[in-house]
């Protein structure tokens, strides 16, 4: 299965930037979106049937032009979740899952901490988000949680891990918290595969920052541990600049 993760800044505004044919091209048998500021009935869904993504799933935040999580597959989920049943999680439209056999994948969009009172919003969160994901495994064992977790996990995964130390995306709280996810039994994907240095998923719009590879590594394919054996590749798709984030892509047997 080819599963490829993007939080595309709006879905719209990728389209007119040439997302469809990109997906097209890509091939994926399951696209996570995040923020996709739209309500399913404003976004032109046949651009998608059109190129095989027949099953569309669409959790948007209450608050128009905000937030908001998708799923595009191939095949018909056995089932899909909408939410957490957390309700501040779900009023902004943060998390959806399908399940297909033994295998279980979710579209995260998890908070940025852009100000004191979005920080202290985006802990709670993460940590309940921590006890959900431990309570799901009991019974979806297979679970595989991509997209954007506004968090770098270490000094590689930034470009400045000095200057950036105090600020959100890059605090130790933070970093602690996501290595602690990853120690309850999951495995970074790309960090599976690939160790080194300026592999980043987020520029900034400033500065020419993209240009210059001046990046933050915040999108993530975590895996739990029970499918190792299965996952086969874990990339970055940098060529793709539909958003000021680009997409990634893993595969699993």
């Amino acid at each position: 299965m080819k599963i490829v993760s993007y939080n595309v800044n709006g879905v719209r505004a990728a389209i007119t930037k040439g997302f469809v044919e990109w997906l097209q091209s890509v091939d994926a048998d399951v696209v996570c979106l995040q923020e996709t500021k739209a309500m399913k009935e404003q976004v032109d869904t046949r651009l998608f049937e059109e190129i095989g993504y027949e099953h569309h799933y669409w959790f948007s935040a209450e608050k128009k032009g905000y937030s908001g999580v998708a799923l595009l597959c191939k095949q018909k989920p056995d089932h899909v979740e909408y939410g957490t049943g957390i309700d501040y999680m779900d009023h902004e439209g943060r998390n959806i899952r399908a399940d297909f056999d033994d295998m279980h994948i979710m579209s995260l969009y998890l908070p940025s901490g852009t100000n004191l009172a979005r920080l202290d919003h985006k802990l709670t969160y993460m940590a309940d988000f921590q006890k959900y994901a431990d309570e799901l495994r009991k019974t979806h064992e297979n679970l595989i949680v991509c997209g954007d977790y506004n968090i770098c996990h270490k000094p590689i995964d930034i470009h400045d891990p000095v200057r950036n130390k105090n600020v959100s995306g890059f605090l130790p709280v933070e970093r602690e918290w996501i290595g602690n996810f990853i120690d309850s039994g999951f495995i970074d994907s790309f960090r599976h595969f690939n160790q080194e240095p300026h592999n980043y998923t987020w520029w900034s719009y400033r500065a020419n920052a993209r240009a210059n590879n001046k990046g933050w590594r915040l999108d993530y394919g975590m895996v739990n541990e029970s499918l190792r054996d299965r996952l086969k590749r874990s990339v970055i798709l940098s060529e793709a600049k539909h958003s000021d984030h680009c997409p990634i892509l893993l595969e699993v047997d």
